[in-house]
């Protein structure tokens, strides 16, 4: 099977199994969803939307975050790893965006990769469900995805998200990022498929003999 005949069978398997994605972090607005975001580095989703409904009932937009403690912050974000670094920079975060921004996120990558504890990845994720602007945003997940179906060499997460940028439609790219991390969750996670056991993997490559090795971001 050729690469553009993978990205075909890819491309209309994820949109059988998932034609609508919901965005799995649980938020109300731009603010909330940049916090959730930044709270999920190094932490599940599950234990992010089980730590943010107190979190946003202390504070839900960036006036109210900015006028609490990084004590009272870290207290309640303790369960998600980094929780001290992500607690001073939720608190940082706000005040910039009321200082500089009126309160509000800014629709902008350059503006968003400038805020304390927000990288291109998060940045790329709040443009993408926030502001519906297309991105495709590379988690771990998806570098190793995108290794095993032979879309990517999977040099390292920047050289990934240029790779599936090329090969996808630009209309499909916001879908496209929860399609895969929900289907490497559900048929193709790191114990779960080696490149020779689910649907896509079998597809695409029926004569692989060994387990496909994948490059750590």
């Amino acid at each position: 099977m050729s690469k553009a005949q993978r990205v075909e069978f890819i491309l209309g398997r994820l949109q059988s199994l998932y034609p609508t994605p919901p965005i799995p972090l649980d938020h109300h607005n731009p603010f909330t969803l940049l916090v959730a975001v930044l709270l999920s580095a190094q932490c599940t989703d599950e234990r992010v939307n089980t730590v943010t409904p107190a979190l946003f009932k202390l504070a839900n937009n960036a006036a109210d975050m900015a006028q609490q403690s990084r004590e009272d912050i870290l207290a309640i974000i303790r369960p998600c790893g980094l929780s001290p670094q992500k607690s001073k920079a939720i608190s940082e975060l706000s005040k910039i965006l009321m200082r500089e921004y009126g309160g509000e996120v800014p629709a902008d990558m350059d503006s968003l990769e400038t805020l304390p504890g927000v990288g291109h990845k998060t940045a790329s994720v709040v443009m993408a469900q926030a502001f519906g602007e297309p991105s495709f945003p590379v988690d771990t997940h998806i570098h190793r995805l995108a290794q095993r179906w032979g879309l990517s060499s999977g040099k390292n997460v920047t050289q990934t998200e240029k790779d599936l940028k090329r090969l996808f439609p630009r209309e499909r790219w916001n879908d496209l990022h929860l399609q895969i991390i929900y289907y490497g969750r559900e048929f193709c996670s790191a114990r779960g498929c080696d490149g020779r056991v689910c649907d896509i993997c079998l597809t695409c490559y029926p004569d692989r003999k060994h387990p496909k090795k994948t490059r750590k971001p």
